[in-house]
Protein backbone atom coordinates (compact mmCIF):
# COMPACT_ATOMS: atom_id res chain seq x y z
CA UNK A 1 0.00 0.00 0.00
CA UNK A 2 3.13 2.13 0.90
CA UNK A 3 4.54 1.81 -2.48
CA UNK A 4 1.78 3.71 -4.60
CA UNK A 5 1.29 6.13 -1.67
CA UNK A 6 5.41 6.97 -2.24
CA UNK A 7 4.92 7.01 -6.40
CA UNK A 8 2.39 9.38 -6.07
CA UNK A 9 4.44 11.42 -3.83
CA UNK A 10 7.29 11.57 -6.03
CA UNK A 11 5.39 12.17 -9.32
CA UNK A 12 3.57 14.91 -7.38
CA UNK A 13 6.66 16.45 -6.35
CA UNK A 14 8.32 16.11 -9.76
CA UNK A 15 5.24 17.97 -11.60
CA UNK A 16 5.56 20.73 -8.68
CA UNK A 17 8.81 21.30 -8.89
CA UNK A 18 8.79 21.81 -13.10
CA UNK A 19 5.32 23.72 -13.58
CA UNK A 20 5.36 26.21 -10.34
CA UNK A 21 5.69 28.64 -12.70
CA UNK A 22 2.81 27.35 -14.79
CA UNK A 23 0.61 29.05 -11.99
CA UNK A 24 1.31 32.79 -12.73
CA UNK A 25 0.76 32.08 -16.30
CA UNK A 26 -3.13 30.47 -15.36
CA UNK A 27 -3.62 32.82 -12.72
CA UNK A 28 -2.97 35.68 -15.54
CA UNK A 29 -4.88 34.07 -18.25
CA UNK A 30 -7.86 33.67 -16.05
CA UNK A 31 -7.66 37.32 -14.94
CA UNK A 32 -7.96 37.88 -18.58
CA UNK A 33 -10.71 35.45 -19.17
CA UNK A 34 -12.63 37.65 -16.12
CA UNK A 35 -11.64 40.76 -17.77
CA UNK A 36 -12.68 40.35 -21.43
CA UNK A 37 -14.06 36.96 -21.73
CA UNK A 38 -11.13 35.69 -23.33
CA UNK A 39 -9.70 33.42 -23.01
CA UNK A 40 -12.66 31.48 -21.85
CA UNK A 41 -12.13 29.25 -18.78
CA UNK A 42 -12.72 25.67 -20.16
CA UNK A 43 -10.10 27.17 -22.90
CA UNK A 44 -7.80 27.93 -20.49
CA UNK A 45 -8.04 24.15 -18.26
CA UNK A 46 -8.26 22.32 -21.90
CA UNK A 47 -5.16 24.17 -23.54
CA UNK A 48 -3.47 23.32 -20.03
CA UNK A 49 -4.39 20.32 -20.19
CA UNK A 50 -3.26 19.52 -23.78
CA UNK A 51 -0.31 21.31 -23.38
CA UNK A 52 0.69 18.90 -20.32
CA UNK A 53 -0.17 16.55 -22.40
CA UNK A 54 1.69 17.29 -25.34
CA UNK A 55 4.76 17.32 -23.36
CA UNK A 56 4.36 14.37 -21.33
CA UNK A 57 4.04 12.48 -24.67
CA UNK A 58 7.18 13.58 -26.10
CA UNK A 59 8.72 12.69 -23.45
CA UNK A 60 7.31 9.25 -23.04
CA UNK A 61 7.98 8.62 -26.95
CA UNK A 62 11.50 10.04 -26.35
CA UNK A 63 11.94 7.25 -23.06
CA UNK A 64 10.87 4.39 -24.80
CA UNK A 65 14.32 5.50 -27.61
CA UNK A 66 11.49 5.93 -30.45
CA UNK A 67 11.94 9.79 -30.33
CA UNK A 68 15.71 11.64 -29.45
CA UNK A 69 14.67 15.26 -28.59
CA UNK A 70 17.83 17.18 -29.50
CA UNK A 71 18.82 19.00 -26.09
CA UNK A 72 19.23 22.33 -26.13
CA UNK A 73 17.09 23.26 -29.18
CA UNK A 74 13.31 22.98 -27.75
CA UNK A 75 14.50 26.12 -25.70
CA UNK A 76 13.58 28.20 -28.53
CA UNK A 77 9.94 27.57 -27.83
CA UNK A 78 10.40 30.21 -25.06
CA UNK A 79 10.95 32.75 -28.51
CA UNK A 80 6.84 31.62 -28.54
CA UNK A 81 5.88 33.48 -24.92
CA UNK A 82 8.66 36.30 -26.17
CA UNK A 83 6.65 36.90 -29.46
CA UNK A 84 3.05 36.72 -28.02
CA UNK A 85 4.45 39.63 -25.21
CA UNK A 86 6.07 41.66 -27.53
CA UNK A 87 2.81 41.47 -29.79
CA UNK A 88 0.74 42.93 -26.85
CA UNK A 89 3.22 45.56 -26.12
CA UNK A 90 2.76 47.21 -29.89
CA UNK A 91 -1.21 46.46 -29.90
CA UNK A 92 -1.71 47.63 -26.55
CA UNK A 93 -5.67 46.76 -27.45
CA UNK A 94 -8.30 47.93 -24.67
CA UNK A 95 -8.88 44.11 -23.70
CA UNK A 96 -5.38 43.28 -22.50
CA UNK A 97 -4.55 40.57 -21.10
CA UNK A 98 -6.49 38.87 -23.19
CA UNK A 99 -4.73 39.65 -26.26
CA UNK A 100 -1.71 37.81 -25.38
CA UNK A 101 -3.61 34.63 -25.34
CA UNK A 102 -7.06 34.32 -26.11
CA UNK A 103 -8.09 30.53 -27.52
CA UNK A 104 -7.22 27.08 -26.37
CA UNK A 105 -4.52 26.88 -28.97
CA UNK A 106 -2.80 29.91 -27.35
CA UNK A 107 -2.75 28.18 -23.90
CA UNK A 108 -1.42 25.24 -24.97
CA UNK A 109 1.01 26.66 -27.46
CA UNK A 110 2.30 28.87 -24.36
CA UNK A 111 1.90 25.77 -21.56
CA UNK A 112 4.26 23.76 -24.38
CA UNK A 113 6.70 27.11 -24.66
CA UNK A 114 6.76 27.24 -20.64
CA UNK A 115 7.33 23.31 -20.14
CA UNK A 116 9.90 22.67 -22.97
CA UNK A 117 12.73 22.23 -20.36
CA UNK A 118 10.28 19.70 -18.48
CA UNK A 119 11.05 17.45 -21.09
CA UNK A 120 14.40 16.47 -20.38
CA UNK A 121 13.67 15.81 -16.59
CA UNK A 122 10.69 13.78 -17.24
CA UNK A 123 12.62 11.55 -20.15
CA UNK A 124 15.10 9.81 -17.52
CA UNK A 125 12.38 9.61 -15.04
CA UNK A 126 10.11 7.94 -17.43
CA UNK A 127 12.42 5.54 -18.94
CA UNK A 128 13.00 4.21 -15.43
CA UNK A 129 9.38 3.65 -14.54
CA UNK A 130 7.08 0.35 -15.32
CA UNK A 131 3.86 0.25 -17.10
CA UNK A 132 1.96 0.50 -13.72
CA UNK A 133 4.63 2.56 -12.05
CA UNK A 134 4.31 5.14 -15.39
CA UNK A 135 0.23 5.00 -14.89
CA UNK A 136 0.39 6.22 -11.32
CA UNK A 137 2.58 9.41 -12.64
CA UNK A 138 0.23 10.23 -14.92
CA UNK A 139 -2.92 10.10 -13.02
CA UNK A 140 -1.27 11.89 -10.60
CA UNK A 141 0.08 14.67 -13.61
CA UNK A 142 -4.04 14.81 -14.75
CA UNK A 143 -5.46 15.50 -11.46
CA UNK A 144 -2.81 18.08 -10.46
CA UNK A 145 -3.32 20.01 -13.30
CA UNK A 146 -6.61 20.05 -12.14
CA UNK A 147 -5.77 21.63 -8.97
CA UNK A 148 -3.21 23.92 -10.62
CA UNK A 149 -5.83 25.29 -12.64
CA UNK A 150 -8.44 25.39 -9.50
CA UNK A 151 -5.47 27.27 -8.13
CA UNK A 152 -4.92 30.11 -10.12
CA UNK A 153 -8.82 30.28 -11.02
CA UNK A 154 -8.68 31.51 -7.41
CA UNK A 155 -5.95 33.57 -7.63
CA UNK A 156 -7.50 34.95 -10.79
CA UNK A 157 -10.56 35.93 -8.73
CA UNK A 158 -8.59 37.89 -5.81
CA UNK A 159 -9.69 41.19 -5.74
CA UNK A 160 -6.07 42.32 -5.61
CA UNK A 161 -4.66 40.70 -8.05
CA UNK A 162 -7.92 41.56 -10.40
CA UNK A 163 -7.69 45.22 -9.35
CA UNK A 164 -3.34 45.02 -10.24
CA UNK A 165 -3.56 42.82 -13.98
CA UNK A 166 -6.80 45.73 -14.44
CA UNK A 167 -4.57 48.67 -13.50
CA UNK A 168 -1.28 47.71 -15.14
CA UNK A 169 -1.95 44.66 -17.31
CA UNK A 170 -1.66 46.40 -20.38
CA UNK A 171 2.04 46.03 -19.29
CA UNK A 172 2.19 43.66 -17.15
CA UNK A 173 0.96 40.47 -18.57
CA UNK A 174 3.56 41.14 -21.89
CA UNK A 175 6.38 41.32 -19.11
CA UNK A 176 5.04 38.06 -17.81
CA UNK A 177 5.35 36.79 -20.88
CA UNK A 178 8.43 38.25 -22.41
CA UNK A 179 10.37 37.26 -18.77
CA UNK A 180 8.78 33.42 -19.02
CA UNK A 181 10.50 33.19 -23.20
CA UNK A 182 13.85 35.17 -22.02
CA UNK A 183 13.88 32.59 -18.73
CA UNK A 184 13.27 29.62 -21.37
CA UNK A 185 15.97 30.99 -23.71
CA UNK A 186 19.12 31.60 -21.26
CA UNK A 187 18.36 28.53 -18.68
CA UNK A 188 17.75 26.28 -21.71
CA UNK A 189 21.91 27.00 -23.27
CA UNK A 190 19.90 27.39 -26.70
CA UNK A 191 21.71 30.82 -27.52
CA UNK A 192 25.39 29.71 -27.06
CA UNK A 193 24.10 26.75 -29.73
CA UNK A 194 22.47 29.01 -32.21
CA UNK A 195 25.27 31.61 -32.12
CA UNK A 196 27.54 28.49 -33.02
CA UNK A 197 25.23 27.63 -35.70
CA UNK A 198 25.03 30.59 -37.23
CA UNK A 199 28.81 31.64 -37.21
Amino acid sequence: MTEPITTAAAAAGVFAATNLDDVVVLTVLFVASRHSGLPRPWQIVAGQYAGIGALVAVAVVAAAGLLVVPDPWPGLLGLLPIALGVRALLTRRDDEPAAVVGSLVGVAGVTIANGADNVAVYVPVFRALDPVTGLIWLLVFAVLVAVWCAAAAALGGHPRVVALVGRAGHWLVPAIFIAIGATILLTSGVLPHLAAFLT
